[in-house]
Formats: structure tokens, C-alpha cells, sequence
């Protein structure tokens, strides 16, 4: 898959638990969500009474002006699933049809929140490698399809700031997937599990239940 820059595609809780071996004690943790974009992952949370904040650039704008750019984007994305589906792994999904479905009815429930969400603090404005939370402000943070997916378009210096700056507010933090948009693993995990050791973090590859694309069910779990 071939995007020139980040697009708006979100995910339900059950994917969430999936992609980053959330447990119960998890799921009662402060938990920061890092690019969850049109996700119905925070209104679920707050459904069952958990808290999560979520972040991402897209909030600056409209329930309206988010739909109309995840529909803008959907036809790019659901034709190259189309062309390449040899690349994916089909278990939760019949097809690319199917999938495209599950993100708009995603989308739906997460519009359906997004205002009040905004309104009591859940959905902020605010982008990596800067962010606008005092330490540990959090006790875990996930970072969904954003580092590491996005290799080809943000920088090496980007993720290793990224990273440490999700370190210093939250002292656990999860990135899912560790494959680019093309599939193939990023050249930038070796470059920051050394970075990390270096600087006397603690970091595993950790395979997860969840897998779309092909060899996509890792994670890295960062501790402190």
C-alpha cells in the first residue's frame, strides 16, 4: 500500500485488545491512545467506565470534516487492499468490502461520541513529538498505526523523539504494528531498541492475537 501521508482509519476496542495484549488490569489503567484517529476504542472505553484520553491532529476539525475525509480516503485504501490481497491475512474479515464496512461502522460510533468526547477533555488536538501532558500524566499509552507503519513518511529522529516523549508521561508504552504500509518490517526498529537500551529503557518485540497484514502481530513494549 502506497499513501503519501497519514489518513484517518480507525479501530474497535476488541482490535485494540488484540493489537497490544491489553489485560483487565490493563484496560483500568490511565491509558493514552497516540493517533487513534476515527477509532471507536475511547467511546467503548468510556461505555464500560475506563478512562482513556486520545490524541490525534484530526480532532482539530469537525465530526463532519472528519467524515468527509475518511470517505474521501476510503476508496484509495479499499482498492489497494483489492489489488494486494495476498499481503493479508483474512481471518476477521471475508474480504476488502467486509473490512471497509468495520472501519465505517468504526467511524460511526466514534462520531456518534466525538463531540461529547471533546467537550469532557477525551478527544485533544495534539500531534508527536510534542505533547501538551505533564510526566506521567499516564500510566500506559498505545500508539495504534502510526510509528513504524508510517517509516516511509516520518523521519528516524521523529520516532525516537516520539518515543521518548510517550516515555516520559506514561512509564509503559505499546506500538502497534512494526510493519511499514508496504508490509515489510521498518528499518527504524533495530536503530530505536538501541536507542533504548542505550539509555537504560527496558524494550521487547512481543508477538499479539491480532494479524491483518502478513506477519503484522508484533508489538514493542516499552517500560521503564
Amino acid at each position: 500500500m502506497r499513501l503519501e501521508e497519514v489518513v484517518p482509519w480507525g479501530r474497535t476496542l476488541e482490535e485494540y485488545k488484540s493489537m497490544f495484549s491489553l489485560s483487565e488490569t490493563d484496560l483500568n489503567a490511565k491509558i493514552l491512545g497516540c493517533g487513534d484517529g476515527p477509532a471507536s476504542f475511547n467511546a467503548e472505553m468510556t461505555e464500560l467506565g475506563h478512562s482513556v484520553v486520545s490524541i490525534d491532529p484530526v480532532y482539530q476539525f469537525s465530526a463532519e470534516q472528519i467524515e468527509q475525509r475518511v470517505r474521501a480516503t476510503y476508496e484509495s485504501i479499499i482498492s489497494q487492499v483489492k489489488k494486494n490481497p495476498s499481503k493479508y491475512i483474512w481471518k476477521d474479515f471475508q474480504d476488502a468490502d467486509e473490512l471497509g464496512k468495520a472501519r465505517l461502522n468504526t467511524m460511526e460510533k466514534f462520531l456518534l461520541d466525538y463531540e461529547a468526547g471533546q467537550k469532557a477533555g477525551r478527544y485533544l488536538n495534539q500531534s508527536l513529538p510534542r505533547l501538551e501532558f505533564v510526566d506521567d500524566q499516564f500510566e500506559l499509552c498505545v500508539c495504534s498505526h502510526l510509528l513504524f507503519l508510517y517509516s516511509e513518511q516520518l523521519s528516524l529522529d521523529f520516532h525516537i523523539a516520539s518515543v521518548h516523549e510517550l516515555l516520559r508521561i506514561a512509564p509503559e508504552v505499546r506500538i502497534f504494528p512494526l510493519l511499514k504500509l508496504d508490509g515489510k518490517p521498518s528499518f527504524y526498529l533495530d536503530f530505536i531498541l538501541e536507542d533504548l537500551s542505550n539509555k537504560g529503557y527496558r524494550a521487547q518485540v512481543q508477538s499479539v492475537a491480532y494479524e491483518f497484514q502478513k506477519g503484522g502481530n508484533k508489538m514493542l513494549r516499552i517500560s521503564r
